[in-house]
């Protein structure tokens, strides 16, 4: 293969949602350029993005206790739920616009409608649930959620939960029918069906080994896993999306802009319950609220999940550990990620996070029978015979140095990208997925700051709400909400 064969405008590394995402937007507003996708695995989405190695949650706030929280004068912070909804709002409008133009297909293939509840009990829970209602009802993102204490209103919402409940104590729930499911896997799948059919170069059982810039771009050397042989390929921008391996990749860059990044992974395990005579007495994705102590992540949730369009029952996430950055990854991983520029910075964060570490240590110890007290507390009557476990994806939370001190655990997602915005790589866990399009929004402008008026008209077109604040536009909303449901079939009552 020829040198002139291996240049291109746009690789990008790793087949999972946030390339899909890239990769079609990109192919809408230059649809000349070339672009090169390397994967290592056999196909598109199996990692990450995968709809076993994760909730499948459109996370838009409407139920994750863990975006809201109670300020020292009584009063709820809801800046983050404005936040993170807004940012799936955008992600449903590129949906959308797909779906319109009949490149991307039969919606529900990878979203349904499932309403979103939060559920919690004890007076401080209750009382904390009320406040963070009524902080979010008066919010026009957040019109139509439904509040009750009422032990019989919740065994109509939930009644799987409430069987055999001992009403001991207070109970209150939060619910909202707008809310989605999301088969990520699915819709990774279809984005790079799309791609290949608009000759997008995409290959798969290939790894990138490395990278160096060049005169004009980066160099990155791809070794093809079937015949060994190793191949350079040329590009004026690269895109570092392949999960917890983008780590590993943005040292290989050098960039400085990645010096004092760490990682910290944690596995994720789910109770799975595939009993066709429990699964449809819940239709609802029901979050809790955290231990004290516990991490972001831990969020308890019963989820109805429909997969392979097989409705079946997830219940977790409970964390592992495993020093891999992958769920194929390698056991050395997490070692081999620590360099001398972010060794200070991974010793703070493991003196600081010793709860995490306990945290962790005791999850991992858990008996099937301790997950399942655990399971109880949202389904009373959950018998062992009717679950299984299930490991989920690998998620690595970035450690780097904050105004908040040396060695910050961070949970989000981050885009960490060169000063010339010739390279850029994805880091972070959730909500992830859920806020592919705005954090691809956020790429391009990064690292195209001299594109974005001449595609600001085109990005429009894709994305209505683009550049315009949600929250300061209720009839924008309103439109967004009925046009968005309208092309991807999410009308509740279908």
């Amino acid at each position: 293969m020829s040198n002139d064969q291996n240049k291109t405008d746009v690789i990008l590394i790793g087949a999972g949602i946030m390339s899909a995402t890239l990769g079609s937007m990109l192919r809408e507003l230059e649809p000349d350029w070339n672009i090169k996708v390397f994967e290592r695995l056999e196909g598109a989405g199996k990692e990450s993005s995968n709809e076993w190695n994760n909730a499948g949650t459109g996370h838009s706030s409407l139920c994750e206790l863990n975006y809201t929280n109670e300020k020292a004068d009584g009063t709820m912070d809801i800046t983050k739920a404005i936040k993170v909804n807004e940012e799936y709002q955008i992600s449903k409008q590129f949906w959308a616009y797909l779906v319109n133009r009949n490149l991307l297909t039969n919606p529900r293939d990878f979203i349904m409608p499932l309403p979103h509840m939060s559920f919690v009990w004890g007076d401080d829970n209750v009382a904390f649930l009320k406040k963070r209602f009524d902080a979010l009802l008066a919010h026009p993102l957040f019109i139509g959620m439904e509040y009750s204490d009422d032990p019989k209103q919740l065994e109509e919402w939930i009644p799987l939960m409430m069987k055999d409940r001992e009403n001991k104590q207070s109970l209150a729930a939060t619910k909202i029918d707008t809310g989605t499911d999301v088969n990520f896997g699915a819709l990774t799948r279809k984005l790079f069906d799309h791609l290949e059919a608009e000759q997008v170069d995409v290959h798969y059982k290939h790894n990138v080994d490395n990278l160096s810039r060049t005169n004009d771009g980066w160099d990155v050397k791809v070794r093809n896993l079937a015949t060994g042989k190793a191949e350079h390929h040329e590009a004026k921008f690269v895109f570092i999306g392949s999960g917890g391996g983008s780590l590993h990749l943005l040292q290989k860059s050098g960039i400085p802009e990645g010096k004092g990044v760490g990682g910290f992974p944690v596995s994720g395990l789910f109770m799975v319950c595939e009993n066709p005579e429990i699964v449809e007495q819940h239709h609802a994705k029901v979050y809790g609220k955290a231990p004290v102590g516990a991490p972001p992540m831990s969020v308890p949730h019963l989820d109805t999940r429909l997969i392979d369009k097989k409705e079946s029952l997830f219940f977790g996430p409970f964390a592992g550990f495993s020093p891999k950055f992958l769920k194929t990854g390698k056991m050395t991983d997490l070692l081999t990620s620590v360099k001398m520029d972010n060794l200070l910075t991974m010793l703070s964060a493991g003196a600081k996070n010793m709860s995490l570490t306990k945290y962790l240590i005791n999850q991992v110890m858990l008996s099937k029978e301790q997950r399942m007290e655990a399971l109880r507390e949202f389904v009373p009557n959950a018998k062992s015979d009717d679950w299984k476990l299930v490991v989920a994806g690998q998620r690595v939370q970035v450690i780097r140095d904050t105004d908040e001190g040396k060695g910050t655990l961070k949970f989000g997602t981050e885009v960490v990208s060169s000063d010339d915005g010739s390279i850029a790589a994805l880091l972070g866990a959730s909500p992830g997925a859920s806020t592919a399009v705005s954090v691809m929004l956020e790429v391009l402008a990064k690292c195209y700051p001299d594109h974005i008026q001449k595609w600001e008209p085109k990005l429009k077109e894709m994305i209505p709400s683009y550049g315009v604040p949600l929250s300061e536009n209720p009839e924008l909303i309103n439109e967004i909400h009925r046009t968005t449901a309208e092309s991807l079939n999410l009308d509740p009552a279908e």
